[in-house]
């Protein structure tokens, strides 16, 4: 690894500790040498308690994720009626990207905390996998909604045009586009030398995430490219909600604000707010980055706060919020559950 080399940078330019302060924590313009210094200085040295910190949102996250993700997926794989219908292999598909992404980026988090150096290879292949599972989430939230809106607008034709068979083909078209939308952002970073080796030891990627704004052109071409494309899902799936609400508007479902629609639609609108809300932090933080408006420290924390928190949430709400409202999934559940727990019987009384 080159973090002997690091080392070495670290102490030859330990005499402008102070202006390099006094840079780090300034909005003026910087040369791409004193940035990726800054930046490396900060993944060998971040501050040590305010930066764990940040890891107690992944792991609670987690361990709340593990507790039900694992059991809406055994009950749809489990049941024959259940998986062969195209909402609920879409909600497994989803609910299994989204816990990949909850295990590799607590791991990536954890890693980072207890300052445990990775290879290249490992930290670029940690880095690649979690963007495979957030775009396969993504993707499938978008996909889910377009087929309620088929579901909905379309009742009598929705049979042939989402049969069983056609949804594995979408799902696997899904992982693809999964897997190639962010292999051609790696392979962009690698053809333009943009990964520095000493942050890629500590695999930050809050850190990574700040270098790529400040990156190549290419590099900062492919960033907002890729963040259009996660806003075009997300507004697509607004526009969906919102159709879907004037269409049914008129059928009486909505009247009540406790009915089962209205919660459901609540719910539902929720996670896409949690969805939306942090690429709308990190695309004005972004913004304001490259254009030089915040501090570069400023730029990291804002980072840190999107990427272990704000990032994070919408993968463990998912479950409760929307998986837990389809019926057949919480009567199945309900069911396991009087199974592991059956209730005395009293014995009859006997006839006098």
């Amino acid at each position: 690894m080159d973090f002997s080399r690091c080392a070495v940078v670290k102490r030859t330019n330990a005499t402008a500790h102070r202006l390099r302060e006094t840079e780090f924590n300034s909005s003026s313009n910087l040369d791409d040498a004193a940035l990726y210094y800054l930046l490396e200085e900060w993944a060998l040295n971040p501050p040590g308690m305010n930066v764990k910190m940040f890891l107690i949102p992944p792991v609670v996250c987690l361990v709340a994720g593990v507790l039900i993700i694992p059991t809406i997926l055994f009950v749809i794989f489990s049941r024959f009626s259940i998986r062969q219908e195209t909402r609920y292999m879409l909600l497994g598909n989803a609910l299994l990207a989204d816990l990949i992404y909850l295990l590799f980026y607590t791991l990536s988090a954890a890693l980072n905390t207890a300052h445990v150096h990775l290879p290249k290879e490992a930290c670029v292949l940690l880095l690649f996998l979690l963007a495979v599972a957030y775009c396969g989430g993504l993707f499938t939230a978008a996909a889910m909604v377009s087929d309620t809106y088929i579901a909905i607008l379309f009742p009598l034709r929705y049979i042939a045009i989402m049969p069983p068979s056609r949804t594995k083909k979408i799902i696997v078209l899904l992982w693809m586009y999964s897997g190639a939308f962010p292999g051609i952002f790696f392979l962009v970073l690698s053809s333009t030398h943009s990964f520095v080796p000493c942050v890629l030891e500590m695999c930050s990627v809050p850190v990574i995430l700040i270098l790529t704004l400040n990156g190549t052109d290419a590099v900062k071409l492919c960033f907002w490219l890729s963040t259009t494309v996660i806003i075009l899902c997300l507004s697509l799936i607004f526009c969906c909600y919102v159709i879907l609400y004037f269409k049914t508007k008129q059928s009486g479902i909505w009247e009540s604000i406790c009915s089962r629609a209205s919660v459901t639609f609540l719910m539902h609108n929720t996670v896409l707010f949690f969805y939306f809300f942090p690429l709308l932090a990190l695309f004005i933080e972004s913004f304001f980055c490259i254009n030089v408006v915040t501090r570069l420290k400023t730029g990291i924390w804002v980072s840190l706060t999107v990427c272990n928190v704000l990032m994070i949430l919408p993968k463990v709400l998912f479950p409760f919020l929307y998986g837990l409202r389809y019926r057949e999934i919480s009567a199945s559940l309900k069911s396991i559950v009087r199974r592991k727990h059956p209730h005395p019987v009293s014995p009859a009384p006997s006839p006098s």
